[in-house]
C-alpha cells in the first residue's frame, strides 16, 4: 500500500515553482460557515457544504455544474473510487478513467498541497467472476486473483499512484451484512421469503433520482416480490454452485451497489468528500450508492462531489469500449505499441469529463507533442553546454513568458483540472523557446531563463505523471562520452593540432577504422532510440523510446543531454 500524497520534499518543491494566480491562493484555505453540516439537509438539491474552501472548482455530478471544492478537513481530500471487477484483462477504456482521476489527484496533492486518502474496491465475487470460473473449471477465488494481480500491474505499467488502501469485497462481507441490517432497521431495506433483500426505493419519497439522466432509468431483475420495480439487491440468496457467506436471511452473498457504500463507509465514515468513476457507473450504481449511505447514515448528503470520467470510443464506434461488446484494446497490448507517457499525454489533451475517440493518430498526435517538448529540452541544454550557438536571446521576454505559463497553467487546472488549457499554455512556452533557440551565433548568452524554462516544463510532465528523463540516462551518458573520446583521438590531426571536421585530409590513417567505428555506433543505436548528435567536436544525445517492433522514425519517450 502506499499514499497518494507526494513526499516532503517533492511538496515542498512544487509549492516553491509554482506561481501565484490573481484572486486564488492554493496553499491558504479559507473556512466557509455559510451553510450547515450536508447531513442535516434533505431532498436532491445539492448543498453547498460546510468546510475549507481550496480554491478551485471542479463540475459535480450533483448540482450538474462546477461548484467550489471545499473540504471537511483543512489539507485533506477523502476520495473513493469504484475499482474493478476482475474476471477479465483491464483495457484502455478502464485504463482512460483511472489514469484521468490519477491526474488529478497528482494535481490536488503536488500543485495544491492538499493529501489525497484514496480508498478503492476491487469487486472480487460476481456474477461475471463465477461464470468465468465454471468456463474454466477453476474457484471463483483463483479468478480474481489472476485478474486483480494483473490489474495492479497494469496500473503501475501506465505509473497510476496506487490508492492508500485497496479493499476487497470478500474481506468485508461481515461489515456488509451489519450495513444491510442497519439499512432494514432504518425502514429503508426488506426481506423477502426466497432470502433476497431488497432496497425500498418509496422508502425515500423523492430523493432518488439525482443521476436519472445520465441513462435510461430501468428496474433491475429480481424476485417477483420486490415492492417497486426500481428496488435493487442488497443480498442475494445462496443458488448451487455458487460462493456463500451466513446471514439473518439465510446463506447467500452481497448484490453489487451495497458493497460501495459499506468499504467506502467503513473507511470514511458518514462524510465522504469526493467519489469518482466513469459515467456509464453514474446510474444506476452511484445513485443507488447515495440511496443505501444516506439510508444508512441517516443523512441528507453523503458525498459531496460526484467527478466522472467520459467514455472512450474507438474511433467511428458510438459505442464505448467494453469487455461485453468486445471492441477493446488491453493495457498489454497497447504498451507493445505505444508508451504510458504517450497514453497520459493523450489522457491530457483531452478534458477528463469528455468522451474520447481512440485512434492511432491521436495517440501519434500525443507522441508529437511530447517529442515537440522532448526536443526543445534537448536543445535548450545544449545551449546552455554552450553546445548550441544562437542569435541574441530576448532574454527579459522569455522570462515574461515563464511567469505568464505558470499563473495559466494554476488558473487552468484550478478551473476543473482543465489539462487540455494547461498544456496548451505549456507548449506557446515551449514555442517561444524555440522561436529564440535559432541561428546564427550572437556574442550575449542568457543559459539561466533556459535552465528556468526546462526545469519548469519538467516539472509540470512530472506532476502529470510524466518522466522526460527516463532511466537509461546514465548509461547513455557514459557511453556517448567513451565514444566522444574515442572520435577527439580519431580526430587529431598528424601535425598535432585538433578539429572537429571529420575531412579526411591530415588524419591519421590508422586511426580512421575508430573513427568508423564511432559512426557504425551512432547509426546502430538510432533505430534502438539512441540518437547520437556530432556537434564538432563534441556530441550531444537524445532517447528516443519507441515501442517494440517500431521502426526509428517513431518516437516516444525522449531524454537528452
Amino acid at each position: 500500500e502506499s499514499t497518494n500524497e507526494a513526499p516532503t520534499s517533492e511538496r515542498l518543491h512544487s509549492l516553491l515553482w509554482r506561481a501565484p494566480v490573481p484572486g486564488l491562493s492554493p496553499a491558504v484555505t479559507v473556512r466557509s460557515t455559510s451553510h450547515g453540516p450536508s447531513c442535516s439537509v434533505s431532498g436532491r438539491e445539492w448543498v453547498r457544504p460546510s468546510g475549507f474552501d481550496t480554491g478551485l472548482k471542479t463540475f459535480n455530478s450533483l448540482s450538474k455544474q462546477k461548484e467550489p471544492l471545499i473540504l471537511t478537513r483543512e489539507g485533506v481530500a477523502t476520495w473513493y473510487s469504484c475499482g474493478p471487477t476482475v474476471y477479465d484483462h483491464a483495457h484502455l477504456g478502464h485504463a482512460s478513467s483511472y489514469v484521468r482521476f490519477d491526474i488529478l489527484q497528482r494535481i490536488l496533492s503536488r500543485l495544491f498541497g492538499i493529501t489525497v486518502i484514496h480508498a478503492m474496491v476491487i469487486t472480487d465475487i460476481d456474477d461475471k467472476i463465477i461464470r468465468r470460473s465454471w468456463e474454466e473449471n477453476v474457484s471463483p477465488a483463483a479468478v480474481s486473483t489472476v485478474y486483480e494481480d494483473e490489474f495492479k500491474r497494469d496500473m503501475l505499467s501506465l505509473k497510476v499512484v496506487p490508492p492508500a488502501v485497496y479493499l476487497r469485497v470478500t474481506e468485508n462481507v461481515h461489515h456488509i451484512v451489519a450495513f444491510i441490517e442497519k439499512i432494514i432497521r432504518n425502514g429503508h431495506a426488506y426481506a423477502t421469503k426466497e432470502g433476497d433483500v431488497y432496497f425500498d426505493i418509496q422508502s425515500i419519497g423523492g430523493r432518488y433520482g439525482r443521476f436519472v439522466g445520465a441513462v435510461d432509468p430501468q428496474g433491475e431483475p429480481g424476485s417477483s416480490n420486490k415492492r417497486d420495480p426500481r428496488d435493487f439487491a442488497l443480498w442475494k440468496p445462496w443458488k448451487p454452485r455458487e460462493p456463500y457467506w451466513e446471514s439473518p436471511w439465510g446463506r447467500g452473498r452481497p448484490g453489487w451497489h451495497i458493497e460501495c457504500s459499506t468499504i467506502a463507509s467503513s473507511m470514511f465514515g458518514g462524510q465522504l468528500d469526493v467519489h469518482s468513476g466513469g459515467i456509464d457507473l453514474a446510474f444506476p450504481h452511484h445513485e443507488n450508492e447515495i440511496a443505501q449511505s444516506e439510508a444508512y447514515h441517516q443523512c441528507g448528503q453523503w458525498a459531496n462531489y460526484f467527478l466522472h470520467s467520459g467514455h472512450l470510443h474507438l474511433k467511428g464506434s458510438p459505442e464505448k469500449m467494453s469487455k461485453s461488446l468486445k471492441n477493446y484494446i488491453s493495457i498489454k497490448d497497447f504498451l507493445r505499441s505505444y508508451s504510458a507517457n504517450e497514453f497520459r499525454m493523450f489522457c491530457l489533451l483531452s478534458k477528463y469529463r469528455s468522451a474520447i475517440d481512440y485512434s492511432d493518430s491521436s495517440v501519434l498526435e500525443a507522441r508529437s507533442t511530447l517529442d515537440t517538448i522532448s526536443t526543445f529540452c534537448h536543445d535548450a541544454q545544449a545551449y546552455m553546454k554552450g553546445q548550441l550557438q544562437c542569435s541574441h536571446v530576448q532574454e527579459d521576454l522569455l522570462w515574461s513568458r515563464l511567469a505568464e505559463t505558470k499563473s495559466t497553467v494554476m488558473s487552468t487546472l484550478a478551473d476543473d483540472f482543465d489539462t487540455p488549457r494547461a498544456i496548451s499554455a505549456l507548449m506557446n512556452l515551449v514555442y517561444h523557446g524555440n522561436c529564440q533557440l535559432q541561428p546564427p551565433a550572437g556574442a550575449a548568452r542568457s543559459p539561466a531563463v533556459f535552465g528556468a524554462m526546462v526545469t519548469y516544463v519538467r516539472d509540470v510532465l512530472d506532476v502529470f505523471g510524466i518522466d522526460l528523463r527516463g532511466s537509461l540516462q546514465p548509461v547513455v551518458e557514459q557511453l556517448t562520452q567513451f565514444r566522444s573520446k574515442v572520435r577527439e583521438f580519431a580526430l587529431a590531426r598528424r601535425d598535432g593540432s585538433s578539429t572537429g571536421s571529420p575531412s579526411r585530409a591530415g588524419l591519421h590513417p590508422d586511426r580512421l577504422p575508430l573513427l568508423k567505428a564511432c559512426d557504425a555506433l551512432r547509426e546502430d543505436l538510432a533505430p534502438l532510440g539512441v540518437l547520437i548528435k556530432d556537434r564538432g567536436a563534441t556530441s550531444t544525445w537524445e532517447i528516443k523510446m519507441s515501442a517494440r517492433g517500431q521502426g526509428p522514425e517513431d518516437k516516444g519517450e525522449e531524454t537528452s543531454s
